[in-house]
């Protein structure tokens, strides 16, 4: 007879510690999980939407908007990170940036809060949280996406059904600066410092292109 060939049995229960028994495992903070931030690259262009905590002042009030300028200036471009184009709304801010890689981008984008909370502080005489604990993110990977991003973050004002002046962007945007627009010519001034950095990643400067160039009267979602 031949031999009998052993079969690996299924154990009833577990050995050793872990495994599926009630109370086993890491216990629970109590707090939320978030996820871990996607991945990105100098190639993917990331669209970021930062709140302010209830309560405070409109950000697009004139001395707000002047001191958000100021900051974004100074902030607009180092080690990797380039904030390319913004939209400030009333509890929040829309912005585009680039970053060399992760570290860059986190870098950047903290060092652009902390700055922007200072400087608000300062404005308003007080003290405390300014931006609220945790900003969204959506990384930009194909042209039609990074089309609909422009027109999305320069024309945001339109879509909250605040009014803005036909046939010009929003003054409290970068869309004055943006040179991809079907009907407008972007406002060059020689000498004059921009609170945004040039875009280079191929889907902000060549891709998004490809979809055609944005109505500067779009309302976003209409087209």
């Amino acid at each position: 007879m031949g031999r009998k060939r052993n079969r690996q049995l299924e154990l009833g229960f577990s050995i050793g510690w872990g495994g599926s028994r009630v109370g086993a495992g890491r216990k629970g903070t109590g707090k939320v999980q978030h996820r871990a931030r996607p991945w990105l690259s100098k190639n993917t262009p990331v669209h970021v939407s930062v709140h302010v905590i209830a309560g405070l002042p409109s950000l697009r009030r004139d001395e707000e908007c002047l001191t958000l300028m100021g900051v974004f200036e100074k902030c607009c471009e180092r080690d990797g990170f380039r904030l390319v184009h913004y939209s400030v709304q009333h509890s929040h801010l829309h912005l585009l940036v680039e970053a060399r890689d992760r570290q860059s981008f986190t870098q950047g984008m903290r060092a652009l809060l902390i700055r922007m909370s200072r400087a608000l502080n300062r404005l308003w005489n007080r003290r405390g949280q300014v931006v609220a604990e945790r900003y969204h993110e959506h990384v930009l990977r194909v042209p039609k996406e990074a089309r609909n991003v422009l027109a999305y973050v320069l024309n945001n004002a339109r879509r909250h059904g605040i009014r803005v002046e036909k046939g010009r962007p929003d003054t409290r945007s970068s869309g004055r600066f943006f040179e991809g627009w079907r009907d407008f010519a972007a406002v060059h001034i020689p000498g004059l410092s921009l609170p945004i950095a040039q875009a280079r990643s191929w889907l902000l400067t060549v891709g998004w292109l490809r979809h055609g160039r944005i109505p500067v009267d779009l309302v976003p979602g209409d087209d």
